[in-house]
C-alpha cells in the first residue's frame, strides 16, 4: 500500500503525460494527505478563516474612522499570511521546479500590483478570497482521500495466529502468507485469506458494496475488513496485509484520481499557454499607453485587474473536483475505477458487451432437469452418473456429483473409470458399464434412444447441457445442466437500456443455441456465439467504428485481450481472474451488474458537470477580461467574480457524489 510518509517531503516526482518526470510542489502534493477532522480544522480553511476575521475588522474600524492609515495597512498586510501562505508556496514552486507560470503565480502579481497602486484592501480581500477557495478545494482532496484510506480502518490490527495449535495474538501487520489465524463471531478478518476449518456468514458490505451476509464454508475466500457474523473460522493468509484487498482499493482509487482524463489534460496544456501570456498582457497594459502619454494610473490598474479578472481558476477546478469526487465515491461503494480517463469515457459509452459464463452467468453449472427413461427411479440415475464421474473432473461431473451430495446419496463403489474427451466418461459400477456423455456418445456405442433425441433437442432450445446416464445398450436417464444466470442480471440489462445505450451485446465461445436461449431470457439485442478470444477482440473494433465507445464486462483470462480493446473494461473482481482485473479499467468488486450501470451513470454525470463547468468558466473569462481592457470592472469586482467562479464550480463538481 502507499506510505503515508509521502505528504510530508517538499517535493515529490510525478509521471507528466509525456512519460517523463517532474518535480511537484509540497502544496500539490499535500492534496495526498489525509484528514479526517471537521473542516474548521484543516489548516488552511482555519487560516482562511483567521485571515477573514482580521479583514473584517480592519476593514470595519478603518471606514468608521477609528484607525490610523498606517495601522489599517499594517493589519491587512498582517491579514494575508494566514490565507496566502498555501497558495503562494504553491505558485512559487511551481514557478522554480517545474518553470511554469501558474494561476498562483498571476495571483500573487495581481496582489503586489494592487498594493503597489495602494490599493491594501483589495490586495488583502484577494488574497483572503483566493485563499478560502483553494482551500475548499484542496479540502475536498484531502477528504476524499481520507475517506478512502479509512477502509483500513475496519481490518483489526490484530490477529489471533495458530502457531504449534495455540492461539497468539500478534499485530496482523505481521501475518504473512501461509500463517492460520483464527477469527471468532463478530469479529473483523485481518487480511485476505481462504477458510480452512468451519463456515460462517460473512458480511462483506465495505468491501463489495453487497449488503447481505454471504454464506461462506472451507475452501471460500474472505476480504480484509470483512465481519463475521456466525461461526468461529480459521483462515489460512494468502495476502500479508500491505497486500490485502483494502489496500489495493486504495492503491487503485488514489492511483486513479492522480490519472486525468482529456478534457483535464486540455485545461493543464491551455493553462501552460494562457497564463503567461495573460501575465505579458498585463505588463503590456501596464506599459504601452503610459508610453503613449496616457495616465499610467489608470492603466496599471486596468492591468492588474486584468490579472485578477483573467485568471483562470474556475477553467482549471473544471474537471478534477468532479473526477476525484466521482472517484472516491465509486471506490466506497466498491466500483474501482482507475483513472479519470475512465471516468470520463463511462460518459460516452453506446454498446456495452458481455461476456456469458461466469459474468451474465455464476459460472459454475448446476443439475436442473433429471428425466428417467427406463426403468429406474430419478434418484437411482442420479446416484449411478455420480458413482462414474466421481473422478472426473470436468465442471459438469462436479455438478452432478454435487447434486448427488445435495441429496445425501450414497455412491456405488466403481472401477475402471476412463474419460471420453469430448463425450463424457465410462466406469464399472455394480459390476455394470455404465456411460455418462452426451447423445453423440450413446449414437456412437449403438445405444438405444427412444424419446431422448426430442427430450434432449426441447432442452437444449432452453440453453441447457444435456447428459444421458445408461449402458450400451439403452440410455436409462437424463440429466440437464445449466449455468444458471445471476439473480440481477436481466434487472441490469434493462437498467442500460434505461440509461440510452443503443445495443446490449453477448460476446460468447458457448455454442449458439445455449447463449441465444440466455439472451432471450434477459433481453439481450445481439448475441455473438463460438468467438475465440481473438474474434472477441474483432468485434470489439467493429462495434466501435459503428457506434462509437464500447464498454466490455469480463471475468476471464480469455476474456483480458477484449477488456484492454474496448474503451472501458469492467471487470468483475471476485469471480474475476488477476488477468482481467489487470487488464480492465473498471473492476466492480461485488461482481455485481448493477454496479456496472451506476459506473455508466457516474461517469456520464462526471463528464456532464465537466462541461457544465469548462462551458461556464470560459463564458465568464470571455467577459472579465474585456470588462478589465475597458476599464468597465474595478479590482474589488473582479476579485468578488473570479473567487466566486472558482467556488461555484467547486460546487457544481461535487453534484458527482450524487450521480
Amino acid at each position: 500500500m502507499p506510505d503515508g510518509s509521502r505528504s510530508q517531503v517538499v517535493t515529490t516526482e510525478v509521471r507528466t503525460g509525456q512519460g517523463g518526470r517532474r518535480a511537484e510542489p509540497a502544496a500539490e502534493a499535500a492534496r495526498e494527505q489525509t484528514f479526517s477532522g471537521p473542516w474548521w480544522r484543516f489548516p488552511p480553511i482555519l487560516g482562511a478563516a483567521l485571515s477573514g476575521v482580521l479583514l473584517a475588522l480592519t476593514f470595519g474600524l478603518d471606514r468608521a474612522g477609528l484607525m490610523e492609515q498606517q495601522v489599517a495597512i499594517g493589519l491587512y498586510l498582517l491579514s494575508m499570511p494566514f490565507a496566502g501562505y498555501w497558495w503562494f508556496r504553491e505558485g512559487l514552486e511551481e514557478l522554480i521546479h517545474c518553470r511554469e507560470i501558474g494561476i498562483e503565480f498571476l495571483m500573487a502579481s495581481a496582489t503586489a500590483g494592487a498594493a503597489a497602486l495602494g490599493a491594501w484592501e483589495e490586495a488583502a480581500f484577494l488574497v483572503f478570497l483566493y485563499g478560502g477557495a483553494e482551500a475548499i478545494e484542496s479540502f475536498t482532496f484531502v477528504r476524499t482521500r481520507s475517506a478512502i484510506r479509512s477502509l483500513l480502518d475496519l481490518a483489526p490490527k490484530e490477529a489471533r495466529v495458530l502457531r504449534d495449535g495455540v492461539e497468539q495474538l500478534i499485530p496482523a501487520s505481521d501475518l504473512q502468507p501461509g500463517d492460520v489465524f483464527v477469527v471468532r463471531p463478530g469479529e473483523g478478518i485481518a487480511t485476505d485469506g481462504v477458510i480452512r476449518a468451519g463456515r460462517s456468514s460473512i458480511n462483506e458490505a465495505a468491501v463489495t458494496g453487497e449488503s447481505v451476509p454471504v454464506d461462506k464454508a472451507e475452501g471460500d475466500k474472505v476480504f480484509a475488513g470483512t465481519l463475521n457474523a456466525q461461526g468461529a473460522i480459521q483462515i489460512e493468509v494468502t495476502h500479508a496485509f500491505a497486500d490485502n484487498t483494502l489496500a489495493q482499493i486504495i492503491h487503485l482509487v488514489e492511483e486513479a484520481q492522480e490519472q486525468k482524463g482529456r478534457a483535464q489534460r486540455f485545461i493543464e496544456r491551455f493553462g501552460r499557454v494562457y497564463s503567461p501570456s495573460l501575465l505579458l498582457a498585463g505588463v503590456a497594459l501596464a506599459i504601452i499607453p503610459q508610453l503613449l502619454g496616457a495616465d499610467g494610473s489608470e492603466w496599471r490598474t486596468r492591468a492588474i485587474t486584468l490579472l485578477v479578472a483573467g485568471a483562470p481558476c474556475a477553467l482549471v477546478m473544471s474537471t478534477p473536483v468532479a473526477m476525484a469526487a466521482g472517484i472516491g465515491t465509486a471506490g466506497r461503494r466498491g466500483v474501482l475505477i482507475k483513472g479519470g480517463m475512465h471516468l470520463e469515457n463511462l460518459g460516452s459509452i453506446k454498446v456495452i458487451a458481455f461476456d456469458k459464463t461466469g459474468t451474465l452467468t455464476h459460472g459454475t453449472p448446476k443439475v436442473t432437469d433429471l428425466i428417467s427413461l427406463a426403468n429406474v427411479t430419478d434418484q437411482e440415475a442420479l446416484r449411478l452418473a455420480a458413482s462414474v464421474e466421481h473422478f472426473s473432473e470436468h465442471p459438469l461431473a462436479r455438478a452432478v456429483v454435487e447434486a448427488a451430495n445435495t441429496r445425501e446419496l450414497v455412491l456405488a463403489d466403481s472401477s475402471g473409470f476412463e474419460a471420453l474427451t469430448g463425450a463424457g466418461a465410462r466406469a464399472i459400477v455394480e459390476g455394470r458399464e455404465l456411460y455418462v456423455g452426451s447423445v453423440g456418445l450413446f449414437e456412437q456405442v449403438g445405444a438405444r434412444l427412444g424419446e431422448a433425441s426430442s427430450l434432449a433437442a426441447q432442452l437444449q432450445e432452453q440453453g441447457k447441457t444435456v447428459v444421458l446416464v445408461g449402458t450400451r445398450s439403452e440410455a436409462l436417464a437424463l440429466l440437464a445442466l445449466r449455468d444458471e444466470v445471476r439473480p440481477n442480471a436481466r434487472k441490469a440489462i434493462a437498467a442500460f437500456h434505461r440509461a440510452g445505450i443503443e445495443r446490449v451485446v453477448m460476446l460468447t465461445g458457448d455454442h449458439a443455441r445455449t447463449a441465444n436461449a440466455i439472451a432471450a431470457e434477459l433481453g439481450i439485442d445481439d448475441v455473438r456465439a463460438g468467438l475465440k478470444p481473438e474474434d472477441k477482440v474483432a468485434a470489439l473494433r467493429q462495434l466501435k467504428q459503428q457506434h462509437g465507445g464500447v464498454a466490455m464486462v469480463g471475468d476471464g483470462v480469455n476474456d483480458a485481450p477484449a477488456l484492454a480493446e474496448a474503451t472501458v473494461g469492467i471487470a468483475m473482481g471476485t469471480a474475476g481472474s488477476d488477468a482481467a482485473i489487470e487488464a480492465a479499467d473498471v473492476a466492480l468488486m461485488a461482481d455485481d451488474l448493477e454496479q456496472a450501470a451506476y459506473a455508466l451513470r457516474l461517469g456520464g454525470g462526471a463528464r456532464r458537470i465537466s462541461r457544465q463547468n469548462i462551458a461556464f468558466s470560459l463564458c465568464l473569462l470571455a467577459v472579465l477580461i474585456p470588462g478589465a481592457g475597458l476599464g468597465l470592472l474595478t479590482v474589488a469586482l473582479a476579485v468578488t467574480a473570479h473567487e466566486g467562479s472558482e467556488l461555484l464550480a467547486v460546487a457544481n463538481g461535487l453534484r458527482v457524489i450524487r450521480a
